[in-house]
């Protein structure tokens, strides 16, 4: 019974895709020297539009690293995409010191974003975006901006059900024909 529920435990875990974005060692001086431990920063997610970030401490580094991917799996969001593949509109994330620019992009564009940023887009599915850190390099300060940003974003659904209106009154004509595709959805 307890291989069974392990292996459906793996197979549930297989459906999500893990990063580690930063490993950081820090050392408490004590009496007889130094004790080192290591603080993991992970980004966790599914690839079609589910995505969540975790930090772990722990005196070894695969320690800190399962705590952080336990951490991710508990704090997951969902995105709404266009397309399922990049974001609906552009989008300004900020997290302390760090800010961040999130916009949407054409089909073909990639992903063009740095470090940690890159990290959260690919486990998060978008195939297309542009974004740019305008504030801190710090990695925490950064995935929580892009964080703060991905909440931010609205599908035309969800801002039509906010105001008591269709999709098509929302979004419209778009030239690439776009806008009926959303309103079939």
């Amino acid at each position: 019974m307890a291989r069974r529920e392990s292996r459906d435990r793996g197979e549930r875990d297989s459906e999500f895709v893990d990063k580690l974005v930063h490993i950081n060692r820090v050392a408490k001086v004590v009496k007889g020297g130094r004790r080192f431990a290591f603080a993991a920063l992970v980004v966790i997610g599914d690839q079609k539009g589910r995505v969540g970030f975790g930090h772990g401490k722990a005196r070894e580094v695969p320690e800190a690293i399962r705590k952080a991917t336990e951490a991710a799996k508990r704090n997951l969001i969902r995105v709404p995409l266009r397309e399922g593949r990049t974001l609906h509109h552009d989008v300004y994330g900020r997290h302390g010191a760090g800010r961040v620019l999130l916009r949407a992009a054409p089909p073909g564009t990639g992903i063009i974003a740095g470090g940690p940023m890159r990290a959260v887009f690919e486990t998060l599915g978008v195939q297309d975006v542009v974004a740019k850190s305008l504030g801190s390099a710090n990695p925490y300060n950064m995935i929580r901006a892009t964080f703060d940003a991905l909440n931010h974003e609205q599908s035309p659904r969800m801002v039509a059900a906010r105001r008591g209106k269709k999709v098509t009154d929302i979004v419209g004509r778009r030239a690439d024909g776009a806008g009926e595709a959303l309103a079939s959805e």
